[in-house]
């Protein structure tokens, strides 16, 4: 199994008020890269999880846990939120649209 595929794990840090403008600032997303194999769930996973077959979900492992807290996932251009996790290094993750 090669772990080949830059993840990136993305904290969202939401943007303070400004009382003068009385807009908030941009969001700021912290990220952490990892290489983990990525490979689209199987038939068996799908239905366990969701009932019914998906578009967009990935399985993604590592090497070692990665025990910081995240929001999401990217994974070149695309963002996934997990919708299943096992001991930090087995991620099930859905495209978010």
């Amino acid at each position: 199994m090669r772990y080949d595929t830059p993840v990136f794990f993305q904290k969202i840090e939401a943007g303070a008020y400004d009382p003068d403008t009385g807009n908030y600032e941009a969001d700021a997303v912290h990220e952490a890269q990892k290489w983990a194999n990525v490979t689209d769930s199987g038939v068996e996973t799908l239905h366990l999880l969701y009932g019914e077959l998906r578009q967009g979900i990935l399985t993604i492992r590592l090497q070692r846990p990665y025990t910081e807290s995240f929001d999401r996932i990217r994974i070149g251009s695309r963002t996934y939120k997990v919708d299943f996790s096992r001991g930090g290094k087995t991620f099930v993750a859905s495209e978010v649209q």
